[in-house]
């Protein structure tokens, strides 16, 4: 892979390595650790066409007694989750004291139609999708885009729809907003992000 980008959580211990390669749309292998809610690992890998609309996105998350996969695809405008599970991860979140998240992926794929990028929980690389399909670090400051990702969350892997807005700020700057939550992230040249308030920079 040409490039490795590697993110320190600053909001918890943890980590994500990503090896991209961005010659013709993107092509991501990631490596994500965590603790919370409980320790686990995320593996995924990403693949978008070459205007950087998602085309699939594989993903599994582990950790002590439990693994959960989801594969995620875009066709035609349409999505589609396969998923599957090994062990039981709301026994051993119910363990460690907190509350259980159900089953993986989502029984309402019609909800997520108007979703081109996906999001993951915590992962800075998908960021870039919507930025960089959108050419936002050219756009006239204060070019706006309202948008529907395809959210994961981890660890449950559930999908469900989300509803974001990035806009342009500067030459390396976007804001994302979801909700009431605002951060101006700092991304280099490429549409990669350097920092993101709240939740990870990136190293070196």
């Amino acid at each position: 892979m040409p490039a490795a980008l590697f993110w320190e959580r600053i909001d918890s211990s943890g980590s994500d390595l990503a090896l991209v390669d961005d010659r013709r749309g993107l092509y991501a292998r990631g490596y994500a650790t965590a603790i919370d809610p409980i320790p686990h690992v995320c593996r995924y890998e990403l693949v978008t066409d070459e205007g950087w609309a998602t085309a699939r996105l594989d993903v599994s998350a582990e950790g002590a007694g439990w693994l959960r996969t989801l594969k995620l695809e875009r066709a035609a405008g349409r999505w589609r989750a396969s998923t599957a599970e090994q062990g039981d991860l709301d026994a051993a979140l119910i363990a460690a004291g907190h509350p259980p998240v159900g089953l993986p992926g989502t029984e309402e794929p019609e909800r997520l139609r108007d979703a081109i990028d996906v999001d993951l929980w915590a992962a800075p690389l998908p960021n870039t999708l919507p930025i960089r399909r959108l050419d936002l670090l050219r756009a006239p400051p204060g070019t706006a885009h309202r948008l529907t990702m395809a959210f994961v969350r981890l660890p449950s892997l559930a999908v469900f729809p989300s509803e974001q807005i990035y806009t342009a700020v500067g030459p390396d700057t976007v804001r994302f907003a979801s909700g009431t939550f605002t951060a101006d992230l700092t991304v280099d040249a490429k549409g990669y992000v350097t920092h993101y308030p709240g939740l990870a920079v990136r190293k070196p």
